[in-house]
C-alpha cells in the first residue's frame, strides 16, 4: 500500500530575481485566502526599501505580509531565526484558517525550512572580534589561507574576499576544534522535522535573455527611484558600515563602494551585473531541487499555469 504524504504546511513560491513571483502571489490572494511570508533576506532591513523591492504600502494593506521590516540594518537574521519564525508564523496562519504562502528568492531560507539546518555552535562576540582584529592587521585572503589549512573543503566554496563566511567558519572552528564542514556532514546535528511538508512551486525561465531584461528593467528602476540616495541616508547612521550582512546585499554592496571612492562611472552596469549574478545562483540551486513544480514562466501562458498549479497545492495544506 503506498503510503499517504502528511498535509502540506504551506505553499513555497520561489524564483530567481524579476521572475514575477510578487505578482503571482498578489493575483493568487484573489482566489484563496492566503497570507504572504517573505522568504527574502534582504526585505527583513527596515529603511532598506527601493533596493529590496519590498511591496508597496498598498499591496501590504491589500494581503498581510509577514517577515518584512523585522530588524534594524545594523543587525544580522539567520537561516535558523528564519525557519523558526516562519514555521511559527505559518501555524498561527493555519489557525486562522488562511493559506501561508512563503515566497523569495533566498534559497538558504528555503532550504532551512523544507529540510532543516546544521545546529552550529553559537556566536561568541569575543571570538568574533579576535578575528576581525585578525583581518584588520593581516587582510581577510590571508586569514582565507588559514581556513584552507585548518578546514579545506569550506576554504574551497568561498572566495578570498568574502569576509561573512570566513569570519564565521574560523569562529566555528576556534570554539568546536571541528572544522564548519564537518558541522555541515553531520547528520545528527540537523535540526529537521521528518513530518513537514512544504510543496514548492517554481518560476523558472527558458531563455536567459527574458530574464537579464527583466533585471535591467528592474535596477533601472531602482536607481530612478533613488537607490544611491536610500544608501547615502543608510552610511550616515551610526554602526552601519560595509561589512554588514545588510549591506552586502546586491545592489547595496556596489552602491556603497561607488560612494565610498569605488568606481561609479557606470554603476547602473555593475548593479545589473550583479543581480545577474545572483539570479544564476538562484537558478541553479533551483533546479538541483528534484520535488519541485515548475512554471516555464516566459511562455505564453504562464500566469494562468502558476495560478493554477498553485491553487491546486494549496488545497493540499491542513488549515
Amino acid at each position: 500500500m503506498s503510503k499517504v504524504a502528511p498535509p502540506a504546511l504551506g505553499v513555497c513560491l520561489a524564483g530567481p530575481t524579476a521572475s514575477g513571483k510578487s505578482a503571482i502571489a498578489l493575483l493568487l490572494s484573489q482566489h484563496v485566502p492566503l497570507e504572504i511570508i517573505s522568504v527574502d533576506s534582504a526585505q527583513v532591513y527596515r529603511g532598506m526599501d527601493i533596493g529590496t523591492a519590498k511591496p508597496t504600502p498598498a499591496e501590504r494593506a491589500a494581503v498581510p505580509h509577514h517577515l518584512i521590516d523585522i530588524i534594524d540594518p545594523e543587525q544580522s537574521y539567520s537561516a535558523a531565526r528564519f525557519r523558526q519564525d516562519a514555521q511559527r508564523l505559518a501555524a498561527e496562519i493555519r489557525e486562522r484558517g488562511r493559506v501561508p504562502l512563503l515566497t523569495g528568492g533566498t534559497m538558504l531560507y528555503f532550504k532551512a525550512l523544507r529540510h532543516g539546518i546544521d545546529v552550529l555552535p553559537q556566536t561568541d562576540a569575543s571570538v568574533r572580534a579576535a578575528i576581525e582584529a585578525d583581518a584588520a592587521e593581516r587582510g581577510w585572503p590571508t586569514l582565507h589561507g588559514e581556513l584552507a589549512r585548518v578546514d579545506p573543503i569550506t576554504a574551497a566554496r568561498l572566495p578570498p574576499a568574502d569576509s561573512q563566511r570566513i569570519s564565521r567558519a574560523l569562529e566555528v572552528w576556534r570554539i568546536s576544534g571541528r572544522p564548519l564542514s564537518d558541522w555541515h556532514a553531520d547528520p545528527a546535528g540537523k535540526a529537521t522535522d521528518e513530518h513537514a511538508r512544504w510543496p514548492m512551486v517554481t518560476l523558472e525561465p527558458m531563455q536567459r535573455s527574458w530574464l537579464h531584461e527583466r533585471i535591467a528593467r528592474r535596477c533601472d528602476q531602482m536607481l530612478s527611484d533613488g537607490l544611491v540616495d536610500e544608501v547615502r541616508a543608510l552610511l550616515r547612521r551610526p554602526g552601519l558600515h560595509a561589512d554588514l550582512p545588510s549591506m552586502r546585499c546586491v545592489g547595496y554592496r556596489q552602491v556603497t563602494s561607488a560612494l565610498q571612492g569605488g568606481d561609479a562611472s557606470d554603476l547602473r552596469t555593475a548593479v545589473v551585473a550583479a543581480t545577474r549574478q545572483l539570479a544564476k545562483r538562484q537558478l541553479t540551486w533551483l533546479r538541483s531541487i528534484t520535488d519541485r513544480e515548475c512554471v516555464v514562466c516566459d511562455k505564453g501562458g504562464a500566469q494562468a499555469q502558476a495560478l493554477e498549479t498553485l491553487q491546486r497545492v494549496a488545497a493540499t495544506v491542513a488549515c
